[in-house]
C-alpha cells in the first residue's frame, strides 16, 4: 500500500488517485504541425528512470485537485514535489 500525501485532504490510501503522468512535460507548441511519429512520441514515450521521479496525482475520492510529488520508482517513497 502506498499513501499519497494529498495537499488539501492530507495522507491517503493510493486508491483514491488516478495517476496523471510525468510532470513537467510541455504541451507541443502547435500540435497541428506535429508528425504521427513526432506526436506519437509525446503522447507515450516517457522517461522511466530508476529513483526519484515527478509524477501528477488526481485525487478522483476526495477534492479532485491536480499535484504533483516525487516518488521513487524503486521504493514508492513518496515526497513533496519542490
Amino acid at each position: 500500500m502506498m499513501l499519497i500525501d494529498c495537499p488539501c485532504c492530507g495522507p491517503r490510501d493510493e486508491n483514491e488517485f488516478h495517476y496523471g503522468g510525468q510532470a513537467g512535460v510541455p504541451y507541443p507548441e502547435n500540435p497541428a504541425d506535429l508528425s504521427d511519429q513526432e506526436w506519437a512520441a509525446y503522447v507515450f514515450l516517457r522517461a522511466n528512470p530508476k529513483g526519484w521521479f515527478r509524477e501528477r496525482w488526481f485525487h478522483t475520492h476526495g477534492c479532485r485537485t491536480w499535484f504533483a510529488v516525487e516518488r521513487h520508482t524503486v521504493t514508492h517513497e513518496i515526497r513533496k514535489a519542490p
